[in-house]
């Protein structure tokens, strides 16, 4: 997990009410890969909105984008936030760093007061529901748990935009499930934005209020289905008919991206 904290040359600020906007992104690697082409896409302050696509569709170069570590090849990116949250796969934990140390690292570095740092820290291990964990490092704790840790140091700078790049892929089924609850929660709680990349549709379906669809590479916008489902959502929501539907519509958007 990491912050932006400068916009470089790409990066614009974002107009009201928008906490990231990506307009007509193009990414072209040195290698001569074209990653992404013509990509725009909006998430509204507090909109939590996920990408599915097939692998090597731009997903999470799109994330790079948006927070100033990858330059765009055409196209231009407003961010709303200074500080978005930006939340990997791996966790990204220093081994010989407690659960408290480590939610604390981001707030150190920007040299946040000690008293101040522990009042973020003390509150943002709450709310990842660490509470009891505080000196235990991460070689004892499980997968999940070391998510938590991850989700909770990039709590302690209060982003209004979060970043998700598959933070929850390597996990087993019920964990999955059971931290995409938490994360809702965290979201209910915070009104914070999202922008959630994932390989699960029913992950997607789940956690966002819209899902974009990009294609194969190079990643373009194939579709933007809304998802009509109120918050809170409950734990067997992807059985209703209702989310069956929604989430059909995803996957064939999906598998037009493979045509």
């Amino acid at each position: 997990m990491t912050t932006w904290k400068k916009p470089d040359s790409s990066v614009r600020p974002a107009p009201t009410g928008t906490a990231l906007s990506f307009h007509r992104i193009g990414k072209t690697f040195p290698d001569g890969t074209q990653a992404l082409h013509d990509v725009s896409l909006t998430v509204g302050d507090g909109e939590f909105v996920a990408v599915v696509g097939p692998s090597g569709s731009g997903k999470s170069t799109l994330l790079r984008i948006a927070s100033g570590l990858t330059e765009p090849s055409a196209g231009s990116v407003a961010v709303g936030s200074e500080l978005p949250g930006y939340v990997f796969q791996d966790p990204t934990l220093l081994p010989w760093r407690t659960v408290e140390a480590n939610v604390g690292l981001l707030a150190e570095l920007d040299g946040v007061p000690k008293e101040e740092r522990r009042r973020l820290v003390a509150d943002a291990i709450l709310l990842a529901g660490l509470t009891g964990f505080e000196r235990h490092r991460p070689r004892a704790l499980s997968g999940g748990m070391r998510m938590r840790v991850s989700l909770a140091r990039a709590l302690t700078v209060r982003p209004s935009l979060f970043l998700f790049d598959e933070p929850f892929g390597a996990l087993d089924e019920i964990t999955r499930e059971r931290l995409g609850n938490e994360l809702l929660r965290l979201y209910l709680r915070e009104q914070f934005a999202g922008l959630f990349v994932t390989h699960s549709v029913v992950e997607a379906v789940r956690l966002a209020r819209r899902v974009t669809v990009l294609s194969a590479r190079p990643g373009r916008v194939l579709a933007e289905i809304e998802v009509p489902f109120d918050y809170p959502r409950g734990g067997g929501l992807q059985f209703d008919t209702a989310f069956g539907r929604v989430a059909r519509s995803v996957s064939d958007a999906l598998r037009e991206s493979f045509t």
